[in-house]
Parts: C-alpha cells; structure tokens; sequence
C-alpha cells in the first residue's frame, strides 16, 4: 500500500483543503487532531506525515492488533474508532491557526459529538483542547467536562515535534484511555 510522497508543488496545493473524516455512530473513541497537515490533506489521509507517532502510538497501546498505515484509516471503523479535527483547514503548521478558528472547531466539534454520540472524545493536544474548549487549566487525561453522555480525553500531541512525550510515554496514556474505552457506558 505504499504510495510515492507528495512532491513540494502537491503539498503547497493542499494548503487549505479539507479532510473528510472517518466516522460513524456511536464509536467508542473519536480521536481529534489538530487540524489536517498538508501532508494529509495531499493524500487524504489523516496523520499521514512520517514522523507522526498516531498510528504506532494507537498500536503500541492496544487500540489497534497491528501497526495501520494512514492509507488504511477506515480500518479504524471496524475497531470502533474515528478521526476528526479541531479545525478543518489544512495548515503546514498548527500555529498557522488563529484562537477563533480553534474556539469555532470546539463549536463544530460539539455539534459533531452530539450528533455522532461517541462513548470518548480524544482530543490529541492539550493546548487545543484548552483553546478550543476555553478550559485553560486543562490537563492531559479525562477532563470533567462532557458533551452530552460523551467523556472526554486530552492526549499527547502525537507529532514528532513534540519532544516531550515518546512513543512509549504516549502509548500508556493512550492505553489509559484504552481501557476506560472498554467499560460500559454510564447512563
């Protein structure tokens, strides 16, 4: 399933672009990302650039039997998992972002939530979390507010640019919330 990576023309093309997500009803976890890189939005896959530690991470914790490839995100559904973002722009880079658009993305995502009833919301990247939900003092891990019946979770941002966590320190969070996936549902 590997395919040739986009070239610097391809990727500059795909600022802007929009990400379909990967979801369904009642999932059991919806990850959100930040917003899609233009490494994803060139190949319509999220996480996609290399580099990015989602897909070993959701592996490495359990999430997934074996190691996905971006390319193979709608697997993703059969597990009860899903992919969306804070912000549906595609951006080289996360700070391209302005606090409106996160505070907009956490009104869409909320909207979203309500719609699609996910048992978790994960959000991977606290900072925008916080912006998004305006919760300044959140943490990484479950958070008290709700959306609904559903929980959320703030992760680790898995990019590579994030030197403060490694695959395996993210992989116990994300098996953290792996685990509180599996339990029932509180009415």
């Amino acid at each position: 399933m590997s395919r040739r990576r986009p070239t610097p023309e391809e990727l500059e093309a795909a600022r802007d672009r929009v990400l379909p997500d990967v979801v369904a009803d009642g999932l059991r976890v919806l990850f959100c990302g930040i917003n899609p890189g233009l490494m994803s939005a060139a190949t319509g896959h999220h996480f996609a650039r290399p580099g990015n530690r989602f897909w070993p991470v959701l592996h490495l914790s359990g999430f997934t039997p074996r190691l996905l490839i971006p390319a193979e995100q709608d697997e993703l559904l059969t597990y009860g998992l899903g992919i969306t973002n804070v912000a549906a722009r595609a951006t080289a880079r996360a700070d391209e972002l302005t606090d409106e658009e996160y505070r907009e993305g956490g009104r869409i995502l909320t909207a979203k939530v309500e719609r699609l009833r996910p048992r978790w919301l994960a959000v991977v990247g606290v900072t925008a979390y916080r912006t998004a939900f305006g919760d300044r003092k959140a943490r990484i891990g479950p958070q008290e507010r709700t959306i609904g019946g559903t929980r959320i979770w703030a992760l680790p941002n898995p990019s590579g640019l994030n030197a403060h966590w490694t695959a395996a320190t993210m992989a116990e969070e994300f098996g953290r919330l792996r685990t509180a996936s599996e339990q029932h549902r509180v009415p």
